[in-house]
C-alpha cells in the first residue's frame, strides 16, 4: 500500500559556511524553458540535503569553510607540539606521552576521520535520499535510534576497558621505555577520547551527510585548544601529564562544539511515525562496520609498527617520529580537505543510481589532491632543516633534535602522495555503503610491508630506516587501491592515472631539487625557507608545463602565479630565483 503523501515543509537553510543560490522569481521565464523552480532552472541544485546535487557555489564555499577551519587546527596542533617541545623537550618523558597519545590517534581514525565516517556518512546519505521521496517515517531519525544508543555503549565499554589494561597496552606498543609508569598514567587520562572521539565522530558524519560543514570542520580547534591549555594551566604541577589532561578535556570539545547543529538538524522534520531500523528499514550490518573497521585499523597500525621499532632506540627517538610526522602530513590533510566535503556528495550520487556523477567527483578529487600534496611535498623535502628550526628549535628542543627531525620528515615526505592516494581511493570503495574486504586486505598487505621493511632497517639506519619503510609500504597500499578501483570501487577510468601521476612526479623532483639549492644558499632560517618554497613555487608549474603533467598545471595555474606576485622575499633570495628561473627553459638536471 503506497504511502501517504508527507506534508509540506520548507527547505533546509543553507549549511553553515556557505550560501545559497537565489531561486529563480516566481513569475520569470527560464532560459531553460523548464519550470520556474525547478532545480535545472537555475544551472545549479538549491543546496539542502533532500536536493542531490550540490552547486559549485556551495561545494566552493564548503571547502573553504573546511579549509579555513581545518588550517587553523593544523595551526593549533603545530603550536601545541611547540608548546610540547618548548616544555618538555624531545626525551623520555615526552616518549612516555606520545606512547600514550597512540590511543587518540587511534581513535580519530577509526571514529572521526576514516572507519566511523566511512560507514556511516553513507547510510545518513541514503536515508536522506529516501527521506527526500517522502518516504513514511523520518528515516534520519530511524537511523540515529537504531545506531547511536548501541554505538555509545561499545564507545564506554572499549574505553573503559583501555584504561583498566594500560599496563599491558604500554608493555606491548612500547616495551623498551625507560619509563612505564608514566605512559600508563597518560594512558589511562586518554583512554576517554574512545568515548568522546566516537560522538564526535558520529556527529561530524550526520552533520556532514546533511551538508553542514562548519561545526565538524572546527573540532581540532577545539581539541587543540583543550591539549595547549592544560599544558599551560597544568604543565608546571603534572609535568608532561598535563597535556594528557589536555587530551581528554579536548575530546569533550569536540562533542560540544558539535552538539548544537545536530540537534537542529534532527528537530527538522516532524513525522507520524518511524520507520524500524536503518536507511534501507535494517540497521546497518556487522559485515560493513568491521570492513570499514579493520581497514582503519591497519592504517593506524603503521603508527604501532613504528613506535614499537623505536622504542628500543636511544631517547627520543619516538618523539622526534612524532615531531616530524605531524609537520610531513600537513600537506596530505590539506590535500584531502575537497574530499571531507564532496565524499558526502559522491555517496548520495550512488544511493540516487547516479554512477557517471560519482565518478566523475572521484576522478577531479585525484587530480586535485594529488597534485597539491606534491608541490607541498616538494617543499617540505626542500626546506625540511629551515621548517623544524622555524618551528621548534627553542627552549628544550636543540640543534641535534631540528637535524634529527629534519631528516626523518624528508623521508616521511616520499610517502605523502601515497598516503593522500589511499585517502581519496578508499572514500570510492566504501561511499555505497556496502561491506567491501579488498581496501582492508591491500591496506594489511602494505601494513606488512612496513614491519617486514621496518624491522630490516631500523638495525642499520635507526629512525630512518622506520620512515622510509612507512613510506614504502603506505606507496604499495595506494598501487593496490588504484589497481582494483575497477572491479570493486567506484570504476575510475584509471588507464591515465599512472601516467599523469609519473609525469608529476617528475616536475615535483626537480622542483624539490632547486628548492633545496637555494635554500641552502642563504644563511638566516627564514629567509632560508622563504627562497626555497619560493624556488619550488616558481618551478614547479613550468617544469610541470614542460613535462606534460597537465593535471598538475591546470590544478596550481593560478594560484601559483598570484603567489609569486604577492611575495615579498629577501634580495639574495630573490637573486638566486630569478637565477634558477632563467635557467629552466634550457633543461633540468
Amino acid at each position: 500500500m503506497a504511502a501517504p503523501p508527507a506534508p509540506a515543509r520548507p527547505a533546509a537553510p543553507a549549511p553553515q559556511g556557505a550560501a545559497r543560490p537565489d531561486p529563480p522569481a516566481p513569475d520569470r521565464p527560464t532560459p531553460s524553458g523548464t519550470a520556474p523552480g525547478h532545480p535545472a532552472a537555475s544551472g545549479t541544485a538549491p543546496d539542502h540535503p533532500g536536493d542531490p546535487r550540490p552547486s559549485r557555489r556551495f561545494l566552493a564555499r564548503a571547502a573553504l569553510v573546511t579549509a579555513v577551519l581545518s588550517l587553523a587546527g593544523a595551526l593549533l596542533g603545530l603550536v601545541r607540539d611547540q608548546a610540547l617541545a618548548r616544555l618538555f623537550g624531545a626525551d623520555s618523558a615526552t616518549d612516555a606521552f606520545l606512547v600514550a597519545w597512540t590511543v587518540p590517534e587511534f581513535a580519530a581514525t577509526l571514529l572521526i576521520e576514516d572507519g566511523l565516517a566511512f560507514a556511516l556518512i553513507p547510510a545518513f546519505s541514503l536515508a536522506l535520499a529516501r527521506r527526500a521521496r517522502d518516504t513514511a517515517g523520518d528515516p534520519v531519525r530511524a537511523l540515529v535510534a537504531t545506531t547511536l544508543p548501541r554505538l555509545t555503549l561499545a564507545f564506554v565499554a572499549v574505553a573503559a576497558l583501555a584504561a583498566g589494561a594500560a599496563p599491558q597496552l604500554v608493555a606491548v606498543l612500547a616495551p623498551g621505555l625507560p619509563d612505564p609508569a608514566l605512559a600508563v598514567d597518560c594512558t589511562r587520562l586518554t583512554a576517554t577520547c574512545v568515548l568522546t572521539f566516537g560522538l564526535a565522530g558520529y556527529c561530524s558524519a550526520a552533520l556532514r551527510a546533511h551538508r553542514r560543514f562548519l561545526a565538524p570542520a572546527a573540532i581540532y580547534v577545539a581539541y587543540n585548544t583543550g591539549i595547549v591549555a592544560g599544558m599551560l594551566l597544568l604543565g608546571g604541577r603534572w609535568g608532561v601529564r598535563a597535556a594528557a589532561a589536555g587530551v581528554a578535556a579536548g575530546g569533550c570539545l569536540m562533542v560540544l562544539v558539535q552538539l548544537p547543529s545536530l540537534l537542529r538538524e534532527l528537530r527538522r522534520r516532524t513525522t507520524a511515525g518511524t520507520a524500524p531500523g536503518g536507511a534501507d528499514g535494517r540497521p546497518m550490518g556487522l559485515a560493513l562496520m568491521g570492513s570499514v573497521l579493520l581497514f582503519a585499523l591497519s592504517r593506524q597500525s603503521q603508527v604501532l609498527v613504528e613506535r614499537f621499532l623505536a622504542s628500543g632506540l636511544p631517547a627520543g627517538a619516538i618523539s622526534h617520529l612524532n615531531y616530524a610526522q605531524k609537520v610531513a602530513q600537513m600537506p596530505m590533510v590539506l590535500s584531502l580537505m575537497v574530499c571531507t566535503v564532496t565524499f558526502p556528495v559522491v555517496a548520495r550520487a550512488l544511493a540516487d543510481g547516479d554512477l557517471q556523477r560519482a565518478r566523475d567527483r572521484v576522478e577531479r578529487d585525484l587530480a586535485l589532491a594529488a597534485s597539491l600534496v606534491l608541490y607541498g611535498a616538494a617543499a617540505v623535502i626542500a626546506c625540511a632543516p629551515q621548517i623544524i628550526e622555524v618551528l621548534f628549535q627553542r627552549g628544550a628542543f636543540g640543534p641535534q633534535d631540528t637535524a634529527a627531525t629534519a631528516g626523518v620528515m624528508r623521508v616521511y615526505a616520499l610517502g605523502l602522495l601515497g598516503q593522500t592516494l589511499v585517502g581519496v581511493l578508499a572514500r570510492s570503495y566504501f561511499s555505497a555503503g556496502r561491506p567491501t574486504w579488498y581496501p582492508a586486505a591491500a591496506m594489511g598487505a602494505g601494513l606488512a610491508a612496513t614491519a617486514l621493511l621496518g624491522a630490516a632497517a631500523v638495525g642499520t639506519w635507526g629512525v630512518l630506516g622506520i620512515a622510509a619503510a612507512n613510506a614504502a609500504g603506505i606507496t604499495f597500499t595506494a598501487v593496490l587501491l588504484l589497481a582494483g578501483t575497477g572491479r570493486r570501487g567506484v570504476p575510475l577510468r584509471a588507464r591515465r592515472v599512472p601516467g599523469e601521476l609519473a609525469r608529476q612526479l617528475a616536475a615535483a623532483a626537480g622542483a624539490t631539487a632547486a628548492g633545496a639549492y637555494a635554500a641552502h644558499l642563504v644563511r638566516a632560517p627564514l629567509p632560508s625557507l622563504a627562497a626555497g618554497v619560493l624556488t619550488v613555487t616558481a618551478v614547479l608549474l613550468p617544469l610541470g608545463r614542460v613535462l606534460g603533467a597537465h593535471g598538475l598545471v591546470s590544478v596550481l595555474g593560478s594560484s601559483l602565479g598570484s603567489s609569486l606576485n604577492s611575495s615579498r622575499i629577501p634580495p639574495r633570495a630573490l637573486s638566486i630565483l630569478r637565477s634558477l628561473t632563467r635557467r629552466l627553459p634550457h633543461g633540468s638536471r
